[in-house]
């Protein structure tokens, strides 16, 4: 599996960082290959705007561009139409390689009526989940659908406000979405052919996706539903516990992240909580380390740099509407300092190899900082895009964003400061 790194590969791709040799590596799902926000890239600073290589117009959308074996693929809707269409794209070029539109049921949302989940890539295949929960899986080379299934019909569950927007986990010869349903509220298929491995559950879904927690041979399975952060265990669904984390709005939107042996969750009334995951005995448990009540994160996931800190963008919903950037301490959940004003509602960050911090604004601005506990310092920033709510992608020293109306690729590998 592309998704699932052994700690050898790693061993090995840390050594390179230190040798001074460049890695370059896909991003094939969402927040990247381990789905943490993370590059194993370098990516140098600017000292002029970085160029733009293409750019090209596209559909609606909230979901991320994913990178594999030199290409991108986007999932969009298709203009005035009830319809959705996964697209693959040059990476170099931006030339069209092939689209695939299917129908799915109408929507509306007064934020958009594009998908929002972002597609994950296993093998040869590449998995999608419509606004209107329709799961999708096609082949990598040609975009030939080989199943669909509309989960919601077929698990009778309803939509939610702002649409389906689970990005799939793959775990082995599985794929798994919050659906929502009955005992369905998180399903895992079979990837081969579509059909139901296992469900869970009574919980009504979130806007948030799973991931999954590895210690040594034993995994889990972390998701926010919108009943409580939930531990899972990937082979059968089986509950290890809950934590009741809820959103007076059900607006949980994070992905769950890892912090050493703990595990941070939050939501934009909820704030943040902190636990300690215990894995050593037969039955997984947690403890709660903190919670800090004024870390309401809305849907930009945290990302940790080194063992004591973690970097956070938080939001609230009264207007005016802003977000501010907050460096935390991992241990007590007490803020460091504060950046005002890094978005309206929303900022992407990803870490690189060098432990420098890319931050892409909702309004457009692509920025570059340098974590440090003593205060903010920021090392370059540009104007590369329009409004966005979409999580970049980095591969081979470029940036892919997508914005209100375009996809984009930005190329650092030419920058120098």
């Amino acid at each position: 599996m592309r998704l699932l790194f052994s700690s050898l590969f790693l061993a090995g791709a840390f050594a390179l960082f230190n040798s001074g040799t460049a890695v370059a590596e896909d991003w094939p799902t969402w927040l990247g290959p381990r789905r943490d926000c993370s590059s194993l890239e370098t990516l140098k600073p600017w000292a002029d705007a970085p160029k733009v290589l293409w750019k090209l117009p596209i559909g609606e959308g909230h979901s991320s561009p994913v990178i594999h074996a030199g290409k991108v693929y986007l999932h969009s809707r298709v203009k005035d139409k009830d319809e959705e269409v996964l697209t693959c794209f040059e990476a170099t070029s931006g030339k069209q390689l092939w689209a695939t539109p299917y129908k799915r049921a109408a929507f509306t949302s007064v934020f958009g009526l594009g998908p929002r989940a972002t597609p994950s890539i296993s093998d040869n295949r590449i998995f999608t989940f419509g606004v209107t929960g329709i799961l999708s899986s096609f082949n990598l080379a040609d975009g030939k659908i080989n199943w669909q299934v509309d989960t919601l019909t077929k698990f009778k569950a309803a939509n939610l406000y702002f649409g389906t927007s689970c990005s799939p986990l793959l775990i082995d010869d599985k794929i798994v979405v919050e659906v929502g349903g009955k005992g369905a509220s998180i399903v895992a298929f079979n990837q081969k052919d579509g059909t139901t491995a296992w469900q869970t559950l009574d919980d009504k879904s979130s806007y948030s996706s799973p991931t999954l927690w590895k210690d040594g041979d034993k995994q889990m399975i972390l998701a926010l539903t919108q009943q409580g952060l939930v531990a899972l265990d990937p082979k059968d669904g089986k509950s290890h516990w809950k934590f009741p984390l809820v959103d007076r709005l059900n607006e949980s939107s994070t992905t769950p992240v890892r912090m050493g042996n703990m595990v941070l969750a939050s939501s934009v009334t909820y704030g943040s909580v902190a636990l300690n995951l215990n894995n050593s005995e037969a039955a997984p448990s947690f403890k709660q380390a903190w919670k800090n009540g004024s870390l309401n994160c809305y849907f930009a996931t945290p990302v940790v740099v080194g063992k004591d800190h973690v970097y956070i963008v938080t939001g609230g919903l009264l207007p005016p509407p802003q977000s501010d950037l907050q460096c935390v301490e991992i241990a007590t959940g007490k803020i460091i300092w504060t950046k005002k004003k890094v978005g309206k509602y929303h900022a992407s960050l990803v870490r690189t190899a060098d432990n420098k911090i890319l931050m892409l604004e909702d309004f457009g601005s692509l920025v570059m900082f340098e974590p440090n506990a003593s205060g903010y310092k920021e090392i370059c920033r540009a104007k590369v895009c329009g409004h966005t709510w979409a999580h970049p992608a980095v591969s081979e020293g470029r940036v892919f964003l997508r914005d209100e109306k375009e996809l984009l690729c930005v190329d650092l590998n030419q920058s120098s400061k």
